[in-house]
């Protein structure tokens, strides 16, 4: 192992909504991965409830290929950063039809490099992502949550300070439907 270090994401749960809002929620610490690649061959205008749900706002656990709607900046090794990529070629071959682990590498590094992309900031930052689609395919935009001063650590309802705004398509998430299972 080397002494190099990298950044990337991992899964966070700062309360229990991600286990009623996605079909699968992801365990807190997994690695996380975008995982709009799981979207791109899937009519999203037929996305309902919680499908829908894991493609507006879900980050991909690549453990338990659940998802997460917040992930966390963390420092990792080079080691880290190879064990995911060998995890994420070994889902693609699992659940997403890639005839083998040669074949899925390439799409798996690529995926990890792009998650390399975004943890351009402090340990502990928390990322959301809001997804949508347009002419030109899934649109992506991230947005970093920082505590209200003076917060606890991790509380929800605490984060006030929010980057990338103006990126963030419109749209209302009735969690309280979603959890009752109904389409919204």
């Amino acid at each position: 192992m080397t002494g190099s270090h990298v950044k990337l994401l991992r899964t966070i749960q700062l309360d229990t909504s991600d286990t009623f809002v996605f079909e699968q929620a992801a365990e807190p610490g997994e690695w996380a991965v975008s995982g709009a690649f799981m979207f791109a061959h899937r009519d999203l205008a037929k996305l309902q409830g919680r499908a829908r749900t894991a493609f507006r706002a879900g980050f991909l656990g690549v453990a338990s290929f659940g998802r997460s709607s917040l992930a966390q900046v963390v420092e990792a090794t080079e080691q880290d950063r190879r064990d995911l990529i060998e995890a994420l070629a070994a889902q693609l071959v699992a659940h997403c039809g890639a005839p083998d682990l040669a074949t899925a590498m390439p799409a798996a590094e690529e995926e990890v490099a792009f998650v390399e992309s975004l943890c351009d900031h402090p340990d502990g930052l928390l990322i959301a992502v809001s997804r949508s689609r347009d002419d030109s395919g899934i649109r992506e935009a991230f947005r970093t949550l920082r505590a209200r001063d003076g917060a606890d650590s991790h509380r929800p309802f605490q984060f006030v300070e929010v980057t990338g705004e103006d990126d963030v398509p419109e749209e209302h998430l009735d969690l309280a439907t979603l959890q009752r299972g109904e389409p919204t």
